[in-house]
């Protein structure tokens, strides 16, 4: 197992001022060291995490951190800035920050070492040490644990202080889990269990990171007083913990305020708010501003978590498949779909049997689609006793022909159900075969009688209705559309905007026509724009952009032309009052011209790659062209204009320019 830091990936003394070219600097000794492959992809994926949520921290750490296919080994890369870094924290800037890269499939052993590093980060003899350290092989030894640090020093601390005069302690069990899972996570969990034992209240925690998810023993659970769910995803198995007060927030406020939630989980435990999982949807937060789960959120909030939930699951199926059937039309032409089965009819040395084989199997896993959305949602909503509803349910809208939008409502449907059942008190023989047995059974009854008797058909004339509508869109229409489509795609380049419309069109592949495919083809031209237009804006008019800006923009040309929207984010987050406006009249520009073009798609991904399955791909790619270069004038001219304006508005400081630049402007 190689060393997770050396000397060589430590910088004592970082002179970037910026997140981004901080992030630049400490990844590029992680390519010198051949930890990293590729320094413009591993650092999109750091940018793609920095937008998720800030990685900085009270206390005067920054934390950037990613998983990613171009890290070859799990690594850690430190520097300490003498000016201080903004990564986000509302403390002000940090001095220490960790470049933290993971690998795609990175195996326990070293993602506990992480976890182990970001628990030490709580602790402020340990901060202090990184400080004041003077020597890089001292240092990354400190890091990497080899060198005593105050807690190892003495004796294992006191965790039952509140036990010495003979009383019970409070007790608490934490739930912590986000995004990523590699750091928040566990620092949460050390900033929770801390500050329990400064209470003096009994703090176990489950930590649900990337280094395993062990669950707390049901007796612990069952002790308990209360409950904190610390947490920027779903909390797994949701329903151990039923019948206990609960406090419900973002990860980021279990490490930046564990005193306040443990006095919270007091206060409701003693005016005995008992929060089942059942009535947990309706409870509301003490309110932290950090984020909290999505239970306890707003109900269109909620909403879209659960959408977004099947969505994401459903997104490989239809990649795996759209690209299979995409493929075999390129090699046996579209009416291969009427082939007679390979399993019966294959001719090893036949392009027909071969492209045959390729759209059968496309077909199989595209068949899974409004299952696996229907089932996915369900599970958002009720968690694993709501899987077999929401399959069952998926399944009857594809019998019933009521298609994607089938799917939405079944899992909706499914969800709702399984919550409803939850809310059933039962007997506590009963409660060990509820999730396994009695609610897969009860629920998939009702929603199949649902789905098939009551709005079923209802769901299959509106579709049929959409479908129509989308055949007959023509002129002003369709362009009307692939303007919606193209505002969607670029505002928020891979958020829920975005997924919705994407959501949108792969939906209508499932069962496709030429409304369906023209909406395809639009949502990933729309798609393709931002990235594009930033990759010609840095290369026309670099002057505007500063030097990491420049770099990321030459990574933005491959990442657009991959349909990869998300590569324009680092520059969002940069400037995104000149940047989105600009990109989104872009996107809106492709999206109307595709429309009004024509063009088609089959495949759900791809970009330029799979120009030859795109109908009308030379006018599909004036579309594209003409997008990016509408996007590239607005976002040059507004960067222009703020480059121009008067020194004394205190403009000329921040147009991302140079240093040199801004000294002549002082």
């Amino acid at each position: 197992m190689s060393e997770l830091i050396t000397a060589e990936l430590v910088d004592l003394d970082l002179s970037a001022t910026t997140k981004d070219a901080a992030a630049r600097s400490l990844a590029e000794a992680m390519v010198a060291a051949h930890r990293v492959t590729d320094l413009d992809g591993f650092l999109a994926d750091v940018a793609a995490r920095e937008a998720q949520m800030p990685t900085g921290l009270d206390g005067g750490i920054g934390i950037p951190h990613c998983r990613s296919e171009h890290v070859n080994a799990p690594t850690l890369a430190f520097g300490r800035s003498a000016a201080g870094i903004d990564f986000g924290a509302a403390d002000g800037p940090a001095d220490l920050v960790f470049l933290i890269a993971a690998p795609a499939g990175a195996d326990d052993d070293h993602l506990t070492i992480l976890s182990g590093l970001a628990r030490r980060l709580m602790d402020p003899e340990f901060t202090a040490a990184l400080r004041a350290g003077t020597d890089p092989a001292a240092v990354a030894a400190l890091i990497r644990g080899e060198e005593p640090t105050p807690e190892a020093e003495g004796t294992e601390p006191e965790t039952e202080t509140a036990e010495a005069d003979g009383s019970v302690p409070f007790r608490i069990v934490a739930v912590t889990s986000c995004p990523t899972g590699i750091a928040h996570t566990y620092m949460a969990a050390e900033s929770l269990a801390a500050a329990g034992h400064a209470e003096g209240v009994e703090v176990t925690v489950e930590t649900q990171g990337s280094a395993g998810f062990k669950k707390l023993d049901a007796g612990v659970i069952a002790a308990a007083d209360a409950v904190i769910w610390a947490h920027d995803v779903e909390v797994r198995e949701k329903a151990r913990f039923r019948g206990k007060p609960l406090v419900d927030v973002g990860v980021k406020a279990g490490i930046n305020r564990p005193a306040e939630l443990i006095a919270e989980a007091r206060r409701k435990a003693e005016r005995g708010e008992i929060a089942a999982m059942s009535e947990a949807d309706d409870a509301t937060d003490s309110g932290d501003g950090d984020g909290s789960g999505a239970d306890h959120a707003h109900f269109g909030v909620r909403l879209r978590t659960y959408l977004m939930s099947g969505v994401s699951y459903m997104v490989p199926f239809v990649a795996a498949g759209g690209l299979l059937i995409a493929l075999s039309f390129a090699i046996g032409g579209y009416e291969i779909a009427s082939a007679k089965s390979v399993a019966d009819h294959f001719v090893w040395g036949e392009a027909d049997s071969w492209a045959a084989l390729l759209n059968q199997i496309g077909s199989a896993a595209f068949a899974f689609l409004v299952p696996v959305l229907a089932g996915y949602i369900a599970y958002g909503m009720a968690d694993r006793p709501a899987l077999v509803p929401g399959f069952v349910g998926g399944s009857i809208a594809l019998t019933v022909n009521a298609g994607f939008l089938g799917g939405l409502v079944a899992g909706l449907l499914a969800g709702a159900v399984v919550m409803a059942i939850q809310r059933v008190p039962v007997h506590a023989t009963l409660r060990g075969i509820m999730p396994v047995l009695v609610i897969p059974l009860i629920a998939s009854a009702v929603v199949g009688f649902l789905m098939f008797i009551v709005v079923g058909k209802p769901i299959a004339s509106l579709q049929n209705a959409l479908t129509d509508w989308l055949n007959g869109l023509s002129g002003s229409n369709a362009v009307i559309l692939g303007v919606v489509l193209g505002l969607m795609m670029c505002f928020d380049m891979g958020g829920p905007l975005n997924k919705v419309a994407y959501a949108f069109a792969v939906g209508g592949l499932a069962d496709p026509t030429d409304g369906s495919l023209k909406v395809m083809a639009a949502v990933m031209a729309a798609g393709m724009v931002p990235p594009l237009a930033m990759a010609l804006a840095t290369t026309v008019r670099k002057k505007l952009f500063t030097k990491t800006e420049r770099e990321n923009g030459r990574a933005a040309w491959v990442l657009g032309a991959s349909f990869i929207t998300e590569g324009a984010i680092p520059f969002a987050a940069a400037d995104p009052l000149r940047v989105i406006p600009s990109v989104m009249a872009g996107g809106a520009v492709t999206g109307a011209l595709s429309m009004a073009f024509g063009a088609t798609l089959r495949a759900p991904h791809g970009g330029v790659f799979v120009v030859p399955l795109i109908g009308e791909p030379f006018l599909y790619l004036l579309a594209i062209a003409a997008g990016t270069l509408v996007a590239t004038a607005l976002v040059v001219l507004l960067k222009g204009a703020r480059r121009a304006a008067p020194d004394a508005a205190g403009e000329a400081g921040a147009t991302g320019s140079d240093d040199s630049r801004v000294t002549v402007a002082a």
